[in-house]
């Protein structure tokens, strides 16, 4: 359709479509819609998002045959002899019967009061035309057992009952024809000899499952982006609903997708994805120009293909609601059953080259080659993924070193997002991924090496003269985390310091700041105005105490020790103390004390070892809601699956029986909590974006030993995670409705900020002397107090009044024997998923989505979800921008501009004086603008029209 008068046509066909009802499903304008178009572009421009609300809101049965009308169509090319024969099964039909539903389906899912329409329509059992019965030239018409709640029975569109049978949900055949048609012959994949299938489950791409080169075509690659993008917003019903309905709820799309019970197409289906996205190579000789000037067809692909298998893989499936039993999602599972090293080593390769770009890039004389990857978080996302429930990928990274890259490459993005206020669910996924990691023993081991390559790191990550260990620049990377945040990521304070714990017993040698940086966290966080700030704060201190003693303990008996980190605990002997001899009246005093020094001083800011100030915001009401190991949040129970029989098919799984016991052990029960557990007030204002992965108190070694293989939260496991390590620690036991949440590092040692009374969060909280008692004498400061008074002993006072001591200072802290110093049991902290973390989690993966295929329409009218009421994050408006290097405006875009605009805007429905702006947010919908939430920002043009904006989750 490249005349303009062919547009006039198809947009008159759009007015029919909304102002003459009950159009009959045999007439042939229904082929207009699949004959006419040429291009995505032509669909998303006019057909607007006013034509399809007016359509669903006054004249729903005609919007109900279209959606029969183009589903026949593609479910009778795909099975036709001759597809994708130009002549006769051509292509662009099926091409253009994808891209409507692609436009279409956004709006059906914004509108609330069509849920019970939605379920009817696509997923109650139909009654189908046989195609014996159907001529070949005739549009297939499928029907629904039940009438549409607008009381039309059909009547009009029906067909004479002999020449029907019974078929399957339209939902599911619209599912299964999809992906039939990725692997489809001359349309997806190469073409087939003649005698074989047309639909061969070819993986993409070389890689996991596939050794031999594949090739392929730009359109083929150009149709399985059709494909994908359909298959995303036929999942996409999330986006209109509140984060915190969607584990429960469910979407029915992915339910189906995900509990295929065919090996060989979720095989084909999760290997062609993945391979196809860590192949990627973003440091080719034209991306860095590519980036700058004109868009890359290999990484739309790669976006596509990443966000689906992202999707599918972070799915919970919702209980049965009939039976409430909880199917298996056949796409984690077997991703979890890799175990080949060459796959893993392929995947690894893959995401280090995707995510050392910009590390790699900035030496480079081409600007804009040293910004990150578009979709570097995701990948951050499926590293976390696999790493969770495949135990076997977890030990490859560490038993092979490269955990090491990850851990620079994790802080890298961590470190580069903690000032951005649209980012910060980026940071909060690599605090759990360095969690997730940390639980393994020989990951402390392996911290030991020495980095030597520090300053080769990009300056946003470097630490000035930096010597040490990768264990040395972990610590200080933490530490600026929590300190150069300004009180942004409060919710991962206790999953970095559960990172400092889990290391704690197997690191070496800690160098002098790296010590010293240890001993300024304690100090902020044994200051009154810390300790007293809410009832949970002091949580976070009997953490860090528990890593100290831990660091000193396991290290003064095997290998070399930290003499360095002795010398600062006794050089800051008095810190100590003044917790030892603390009351709640002389830490009232202090406060009172400090807050006068600083009215007197005139002083706004904080002291350099003070972490800011305290907040008031919705962040500092989050506090535990039931006990856990020194500061940890509370556990939620997830449920596991059970394994299924597979064979050697891809050479994915080993021993079909390895597995078999990880999923159907019952949760244990937890053990004793220790001393410094302590129950807290539950949150009544927590929300879905402040949920995070709920901390679990630690476990032994022996005690973790006790318990059934694959028990307890080790597996990482979210609803049908079924992999695990062999041992895990025990649940907190605690309901689905409290979501836990550490008290606020703000205001850490500073005196507070004047919110609230003395002590107080400014949010009701008084501390009293019988909670001041309950935690302060069971914080473990034995090991600390012991160590000080036997090297204090022995070192002059002089020597211990340099910052860094002598040689022969550190040799005589090596040579000491501790009296009374015994190694305490290893304690390994992890994390559970609760219900309102998994929100999050699917909320901050669909705002990635949102904004990527924002990037990927920009200068093009193309945007699935664009000018749709979005409920799952809040969307903000941008202000317009001009050409620029990255959207030249020249001559032929604006003549093409210009006659899609005059026929956009054609006024051909009388009195009605309302034009159609193409590609606006024409109707009552939200208009589209960047996705304001914790994972990403993007920006489009804003609305021609003024609309309501979307509603907040």
């Amino acid at each position: 359709m490249g005349a303009s008068d062919s547009k006039l046509v198809f947009k008159k066909g759009i007015f029919r479509l909304s102002e003459e009802r009950n159009i009959r499903a045999d007439d042939p304008y229904w082929t207009s819609f699949w004959e006419l178009p040429e291009s995505p572009e032509d669909v998303f421009s006019l057909f607007s998002p006013a034509d399809i609300r007016r359509t669903r809101d006054s004249a729903l049965e005609n919007l109900e045959t279209l959606l029969l009308a183009v589903t026949s169509r593609l479910f009778s090319l795909r099975h036709h002899p001759s597809f994708p024969e130009q002549d006769i099964a051509p292509e662009r039909d099926l091409l253009n019967c994808v891209r409507v539903l692609t436009r279409v389906l956004p709006y059906i899912y914004e509108r609330e009061s069509l849920q019970a329409w939605e379920e009817r329509f696509f997923w109650s059992v139909r009654r189908k035309r046989s195609r014996s019965a159907a001529s070949a030239g005739e549009v297939l018409f499928d029907e629904a057992d039940t009438a549409d709640q607008n009381g039309d029975d059909g009547s009009d569109r029906a067909a004479p009952q002999d020449g029907f049978e019974e078929a399957k949900p339209l939902a599911e055949e619209l599912i299964d024809t999809l992906i039939d048609l990725l692997f489809f012959s001359g349309f997806t994949v190469a073409r087939q000899p003649p005698g074989k299938p047309r639909v061969s489950y070819t993986i993409w791409q070389s890689g996991v499952g596939c050794n031999t080169t594949v090739p392929t075509t730009k359109e083929s690659e150009s149709n399985r982006c059709e494909l994908l993008r359909l298959l995303l917003t036929l999942s996409s019903s999330s986006l209109y609903r509140p984060a915190g309905a969607l584990p429960a709820h469910g979407v029915r799309s992915l339910t189906y997708i995900c509990t295929c019970p065919d090996k060989q197409v979720v095989l084909s289906v999760l290997c062609s994805l993945l391979n196809t996205t860590v192949k990627y190579n973003p440091a080719s000789w034209r991306v860095p120009y590519n980036n700058l000037v004109f868009k890359d067809p290999k990484q739309i692909l790669v976006t596509y293909s990443l966000h689906f298998l992202l999707v599918v893989l972070l799915y919970p499936i919702p209980p049965d609601p009939v039976t409430g039993s909880i199917s298996k999602n056949y796409y984690r599972h077997f991703l979890g059953r890799l175990h080949r090293p060459t796959d893993f080593q392929f995947i690894v390769d893959g995401m280090t080259r995707i995510l050392n770009q910009p590390l790699q890039a900035t030496t480079s004389y081409i600007p804009g080659t040293q910004s990150s990857v578009k979709f570097a978080p995701e990948i951050i996302m499926l590293f976390w993924e696999i790493t969770q429930c495949n135990k076997r990928f977890r030990s490859f990274i560490i038993d092979t070193q490269r955990a090491h890259d990850f851990v620079i490459l994790i802080l890298f993005y961590a470190l580069e997002c903690k000032n951005d206020s649209t980012r910060q669910g980026v940071v909060r996924m690599c605090a759990f991924l360095l969690q997730t990691m940390s639980v393994e023993k020989n990951f402390g081991i392996n911290l030991n090496k020495m980095f030597d390559t520090q300053d080769t790191l990009p300056p946003a990550i470097r630490i000035q003269n930096f010597r040490g260990t990768y264990a040395d620049f972990l610590i200080q990377s933490i530490y600026s985390l929590i300190t150069a945040s300004q009180s942004r990521l409060t919710a991962i304070y206790p999953a970095l310091l559960a990172v400092i714990n889990n290391i704690a017993a197997y690191v070496e040698g800690l160098s002098a700041r790296t010590s010293s940086r240890l001993i300024q966290l304690f100090s902020s966080m044994s200051s009154p105005s810390f300790l007293l700030a809410n009832d949970s704060n002091h949580n976070l201190l009997c953490s860090l105490l528990e890593a100290l003693n831990a660091t000193i303990e396991h290290q003064y008996s095997i290998g070399p020790e930290n003499p360095q980190l002795v010398y600062t605990i006794v050089r800051n002997r008095k810190r100590f103390e003044s917790l030892r001899n603390l009351t709640l009246d002389n830490g009232r005093e202090e406060i009172e004390r400090r807050m006068q020094r600083r009215k007197d001083s005139g002083a706004t800011g904080d002291e350099p070892a003070e972490l800011g100030s305290r907040r008031s915001s919705v962040d500092s009401l989050r506090s535990p809601t039931t006990s856990h190991h020194h500061g940890q949040q509370h556990a939620r129970p997830s449920q596991a699956l059970s394994d299924v029989a597979e064979d050697d098919a891809f050479a994915i799984g080993g021993d079909d029986d390895e597995d078999e016991s990880d999923d159907d052990e019952p949760r244990p029960t937890p053990s004793q909590s220790s001393p410094c557990e302590n129950p807290s007030r539950a949150s009544p204002a927590m929300s879905v974006e402040d949920a995070v992965p709920t901390q679990v108190r630690g476990m032994s070694e022996k005690a973790r030993g006790k318990m059934p293989a694959g028990a307890g939260p080790f597996s990482f496991s979210r609803q049908n995670s079924t992999t695990s390590l062999g041992s895990g620690s025990a649940h907190g036991g605690s309901s689905d409705n409290n979501l836990a949440g550490s008290g606020r590092l703000d205001g850490l040692g500073g005196g507070g900020s004047g919110t609230g009374g003395l002590g107080g969060s400014g949010h009701g909280f008084e501390p009293t002397v019988q909670w001041f008692e309950s935690w302060l004498p069971e914080l473990p400061l034995h090991t600390i107090l012991a160590v000080m008074q036997q090297i204090s002993a022995l070192i002059p006072r002089d020597e211990l009044a340099v910052d860094y001591p002598s040689p022969d200072t550190l040799q005589r802290i090596q040579d000491v024997h501790l009296a009374g110093i015994e190694p305490s049991t290893i304690r390994v902290h992890s994390f559970e998923w609760s219900a309102l973390a998994l929100g999050w989690y699917e909320s901050m993966l669909w705002s990635f989505i949102f904004s990527s295929e924002m990037q990927v329409a920009k200068g093009t009218v193309v945007g699935v979800w664009n000018s749709t009421a979005i409920k799952l994050f809040r969307v903000q408006e941008a202000a317009a921008q001009g050409p620029s290097l990255t959207s030249p405006r020249g001559a032929v875009d604006a003549v093409g501009s210009n006659i899609v605009s005059r026929i956009g805007q054609i006024n051909l429905r009388g009195n009605n004086a309302a034009g159609v702006a193409l590609g606006s947010a024409a109707g009552g919908g939200a208009a589209g603008g960047s996705a304001n939430h914790d994972a990403g920002n993007a920006t489009r043009n804003p609305p021609a029209t003024n609309n309501p904006a979307p509603p907040s989750s």
